[in-house]
């Protein structure tokens, strides 16, 4: 039997951009047929970008889709490589026009088999699966003699269906696409359960998966190929586009990694953690046009973090920080802002408050925290202004653990288009900035974040010698408090149990119950845990039930 060359594409689309996708997949297929490939897998929904929500429903959407479906596979046999075999994830139709989760063989011009996994309906990534049986059918190709099927995501995730009914018929290769979301601890899941899969079917088994972000999600990719027993042969690099090349013998003999080095180096748990946050923040603004950022500055940990993240993203010199002090802002604050410029080369101007502060006390005369968070709105406007004015994208700098209890200030701290750290706990700021430094040290270049900046303890400098610590728990108990309450989705007695002082438990469930109608005006940051405000955790903002 003839050895069959399969290339994985791990490739970064967008959503809704069919003519630019279609150019990305016919270009990887000539890269793919260059070097030999026979077969050449793309992931779930390439075609259209992932996930597409509401567009799936819009008549107008599906018909472009088909049409360029057809046009591509026309465009790849005119390019001279109509006899390389592409699968490739696309939006499908059902009979009264019901979207569908599709796959495809293109080959010699044309669309020769399609499998529809299930209905698509209305929904961001997969909250209405289980609503949905999985496909029923199976798609099979025969490349070099060899019998490839092919399913979608989740199918492997669920016992029986396509999977089942392939190892009931017999084949030499199982291709997996997937749109699958980098979460933190996912990756082991993904080869444990492919190692299930591949023994059920005793074959090959290869899994490709998008790269990439779109809106809140981040798409690590991490594709990889394992034999029948369940061993690594290949794997890609996680967030970076590759073509994946790996050679099957046939029945009963190993694949053989084609690709060097054949396994690429996985990357430790707070480095996946900052190359999702980074590729997020990128994706972000280049898929949405911006070609700069602008970011409160204030020394502290958050916006330091932010503001490395923001370099890494998209480069120094698109990275526009204020400084904007008050009469309550210390000297080593603006010090270790002016630290971090020097250090990255991010543009920093100094935009001082208090003028503002007190045009707006001569005709409201504030006290309290209604004065407190006047200071915090009056950097938000400005930065906001900044943006009208100059055309930066606003990010804001709260993390996990602020979002979590309400520790920020609507339309002020609150305000901007993204949230990099947005899913990223207090304690986890904290580690990856000193990861971020350490992986500097050992590329012999400069941190970029101030040693002050991860040691000073955090402030709002709304009101004199202020700490967070004033309103809330050390950062490290709440978010033991946190995981457990709001991820764990453990109550109160649960928690006390668990051996949490009452008093901390109180004051931590009281902080997050009242603030859900923040969290829903939030902006947009990419998920990196199994659990991210809006995408996986949404309560009722009017209720009256409490943890008592």
């Amino acid at each position: 039997m003839p050895t069959l060359r399969l290339a994985l594409a791990q490739v970064n689309t967008c959503v809704g951009d069919l003519a630019g996708n279609a150019a990305l997949i016919r270009a990887t297929c000539a890269r793919a047929a260059q070097a030999g490939a026979h077969l050449v897998a793309f992931p779930e929904m390439a075609l259209t970008g992932y996930p597409i929500e509401d567009l799936a429903l819009r008549g107008s959407f599906q018909r472009a889709v088909a049409a360029e479906l057809s046009a591509l596979a026309a465009a790849i046999d005119a390019d001279g490589h109509g006899d390389l075999t592409v699968v490739l994830g696309h939006l499908g139709t059902a009979a009264l026009g019901r979207p569908t989760n599709a796959a495809a063989i293109l080959r010699d011009g044309r669309v020769v088999a399609r499998y529809a996994k299930h209905h698509l309906p209305n929904y961001g990534v997969f909250d209405e699966y289980r609503h949905f049986s999985p496909g029923t059918g199976t798609l099979v190709a025969e490349v070099q003699g060899q019998r490839v099927g092919v399913v979608i995501c989740e199918d492997i995730w669920q016992d029986g269906g396509p999977v089942e009914a392939l190892a009931e018929t017999g084949i030499d290769l199982l291709v997996v696409i997937n749109g699958s979301p980098y979460e933190r601890g996912k990756s082991p899941l993904r080869r444990l359960l492919a190692q299930t899969r591949a023994g059920e079917v005793d074959a090959p088994l290869a899994y490709v998966n998008l790269v990439g972000a779109q809106d809140d999600l981040v798409f690590d990719g991490a594709s990889f190929v394992i034999d029948a027993r369940g061993s690594l042969v290949a794997a890609s690099p996680a967030f970076e586009d590759h073509l994946l090349l790996v050679d099957l013998p046939g029945p009963g003999r190993p694949p053989v990694p084609v690709s060097a080095p054949a396994i690429a180096p996985e990357l430790d748990d707070p480095a996946q953690m900052y190359a999702a946050v980074v590729t997020g923040l990128r994706d972000y603004v280049v898929k949405n046009g911006f070609r700069s950022v602008v970011l409160g500055l204030s020394g502290g940990i958050d916006s330091a973090l932010v503001a490395a993240i923001a370099v890494d993203a998209i480069g120094a010199e698109n990275v526009h920080c204020v400084a904007m002090p008050s009469m309550f802002s210390s000297q080593h604050s603006l010090d270790d802002a002016a630290d971090l410029a020097e250090r990255t080369g991010l543009h920093l101007r100094r935009q001082p408050i208090t003028p503002m502060v007190d045009a707006f006390q001569e005709e409201m005369d504030l006290s309290g925290i209604a004065a407190e968070n006047l200071q915090a709105r009056m950097r938000g406007v400005i930065l906001m202004a900044l943006s009208n004015a100059e055309g930066h994208l606003v990010l804001a700098t709260g993390n996990k653990s602020e979002l979590a209890t309400g520790y920020s200030t609507i339309y002020g701290d609150a305000v901007g288009g993204y949230a990099p750290i947005k899913d990223v706990s207090k304690t986890r700021v904290w580690e990856l900035a000193r990861w971020r430094n350490a992986a500097a040290v050992e590329a012999g270049q400069t941190p970029p974040i101030p040693e002050n900046s991860i040691t000073t303890a955090p402030s709002a400098d709304l009101r004199p010698d202020q700490t967070d610590q004033d309103s809330l728990p050390d950062y490290e108990l709440l978010d033991e408090v946190l995981d457990a309450y709001v991820e764990r989705a453990l109550g109160r007695e649960e928690l006390i149990g668990s051996g949490f002082d009452p008093l901390t438990v109180d004051l931590v469930l009281r902080l997050v119950d009242r603030a859900e109608w923040k969290r829903r005006q939030y902006p947009l940051g990419p998920k990196v845990t199994s659990l991210a405000f809006g995408r996986d955790r949404r309560l009722p903002v009017t209720t009256r039930w409490r943890e008592e």
